[in-house]
């Protein structure tokens, strides 16, 4: 069928990541930049042998084209089937039979799994798409509405030292062009390890940045790294981040665990022995002193495997829900289940004594 091999020659330009909750929500992909322009950060490996750069507005409109011409022509198998343009198993296996090859090209299986999900959500990628000038972004955020209007949320990674030297007039045009969401890898409030870590970015830009998005109208997740500061500065690093964070006030607080990639500078400082990692149980009591010390009205989400801590019943101590639980109300109850993951550690066989942090 004709519109299948047009379908099968149009092609558009994919990155590697995006947060958790957007794959869960199976975004639509669309790349407005390359890579990572900071790329320093001593405990990222995920950009290290890419070169940043930024994409022209025509180009991503030309992939902006192609994806809509190929969800067009799923939607067209649907309605030839007699179910109106919907996507479901019955029209996955028609698509599958006259047209195989679309199984081994990951664009088009994320287009079909994004209107199978009701073609709500999209992520700009890569690492900073706000780090692009203002108007052609704006450009490209109004296009990218255009082709599908029945989007309801438009999401991008942001750099804190981004958002902070953006004017709000600037940061309020993305938005009124169509940006919901910000995710920014918070990591830390303490400025020694920020530092340390050679985030970019200080305590006081985090909060700024932080702010600036408050205000214009974004929803705003910020990520910190439990354990980045090892056994040696795991206390300043939780109270320092909640202190940001207080100041911050975001919409969603997310825990990413830290753990030493190969490859990257902590790792080779952790083979050296001048990192010592906090052992599950000095996680959760390192996780104890931040939720103890914050003071949001915040999401605070464990949606990443790596939040794995077991409860006394030997299964999974906090939901991984992208939504979490809601701060001030859940604050207690957060701690109630923290403390029941002490006791959990506590009660598990060890190679070594642990250490209890107070």
């Amino acid at each position: 069928m004709s519109a299948t091999q047009t379908a099968e020659n149009c092609s558009f330009e994919m990155g590697m990541y995006r947060p958790p909750s957007e794959g869960g929500s199976h975004s639509l992909l669309v790349r407005v930049t390359r890579n990572c322009p900071w790329n320093r950060c001593t405990f990222c490996s995920l950009y290290k042998r890419n070169k940043f750069s930024l994409r022209s507005p025509e180009e991503v409109r030309q992939d902006i084209d192609c994806m809509a011409s190929i969800a067009g022509q799923m939607q067209a198998v649907s309605s030839e089937l007699g179910f109106e343009g919907k996507i479901n198993a019955v029209v996955a296996r028609a698509l599958l039979q006259s047209a195989p090859w679309l199984s081994s090209m990951p664009g088009h299986v994320m287009i079909f799994n994004w209107l199978y999900s009701g073609a709500r959500t999209a992520f700009l990628q890569d690492a900073n798409t706000p780090v692009m000038p203002g108007d052609r972004l704006s450009e490209v955020l109004r296009y990218l509405r255009r082709a599908f209007p029945t989007l309801e949320r438009v999401t991008s990674y942001a750099r804190s030292k981004t958002l902070a030297r953006k004017s709000v007039e600037e940061l309020k045009a993305l938005r009124e062009a169509g940006l919901d969401r910000l995710h920014v890898g918070l990591e830390t409030g303490d400025p020694e390890l920020l530092a340390k870590v050679k985030k970019g970015v200080s305590a006081q830009e985090h909060i700024l940045g932080g702010k600036k998005a408050m205000e214009v109208g974004f929803q705003l997740s910020e990520y910190w790294m439990p354990g980045l500061g090892g056994l040696e500065q795991w206390q300043q690093h939780a109270r320092n981040t909640a202190r940001v964070l207080n100041a911050i006030d975001p919409h969603y607080i997310r825990s990413r665990p830290f753990s030493p990639a190969p490859g990257t500078p902590l790792y080779e400082a952790f083979s050296r022995g001048e990192l010592t990692l906090l052992s599950p149980m000095e996680q959760l009591v390192e996780l104890r002193c931040l939720v103890e010390d914050l003071n949001v009205h915040s999401r605070l989400c464990f949606d990443h495997s790596a939040n794995c801590w077991p409860n006394t019943q030997g299964g999974l101590l906090l939901s991984q829900d992208y939504e979490g639980y809601r701060l001030p109300e859940d604050k207690a109850r957060v701690l109630r289940l923290i403390e029941e993951g002490i006791q959990a550690q506590a009660g598990r066989p060890k190679g070594r004594t642990p250490r209890i942090l107070h």
